[in-house]
């Protein structure tokens, strides 16, 4: 069961913008045999230019699902974001059962719902394989050997603290930083 966290910026949530948020978004709980206890985060935003930004992001157990959607008016925007986790949900669907299956895990999470597409479609082909090295440097030098390689990505070990990062260029042409945390089974 989905429980919901719908909070603004620069829009005060109503209740019936907290309630059309639920409502569309309980739609992607028909595609999971049994739906997971999650917390549905549910970001809305308003720029000045009267646009508005719908962000969703349900994190389960084995993956996360996430999307986000810009359009002129805000139950526009969560309708659009809601096609979007719909269409993300088909398209893997098949693929992470299958991988569960693979995995020993017996249990398909998701149910086969209608309107499939051929799954040799949306098979992904790993047609490179590379191995790298990663250098100590800070962020910001790391930012700059990714600029002069041309690349959108640059993995180092960060060198404040020792944590294998990833620097990446965002769509709005500012950086990002991701520490990569390693978890030891016990």
């Amino acid at each position: 069961m989905f429980t919901y966290n719908v909070r603004g910026e620069n829009i005060k949530i109503t209740p019936a913008i907290r309630q059309y948020a639920e409502n569309k978004i309980s739609r992607v709980e028909k595609y999971f045999k049994d739906t997971p206890e999650a917390t549905v985060h549910v970001n809305a935003k308003v720029y000045q230019d009267g646009n508005a930004k719908v962000e969703v992001t349900i994190p389960l157990p084995r993956l996360t699902l996430r999307a986000e959607e810009i359009s002129q008016d805000l139950y526009g925007s969560i309708d659009l974001v809601v096609d979007k986790l719909e269409r993300q949900m088909k398209k893997y669907k098949t693929r992470i059962n299958r991988k569960s299956r693979e995995k020993g895990i017996p249990e398909a999470i998701f149910h086969e719902v209608g309107n499939e597409s051929n799954d040799s479609d949306n098979e992904i082909a790993i047609v490179r394989s590379k191995s790298i090295s990663v250098k100590p440097m800070s962020a910001e030098e790391a930012v700059l050997q990714m600029e002069m390689l041309g690349h959108s990505f640059f993995i180092f070990e960060n060198s404040e603290d020792e944590t294998i990062s990833l620097v990446y260029k965002r769509r709005n042409g500012k950086y990002g930083l991701i520490a990569i945390e390693e978890e030891f089974a016990e």
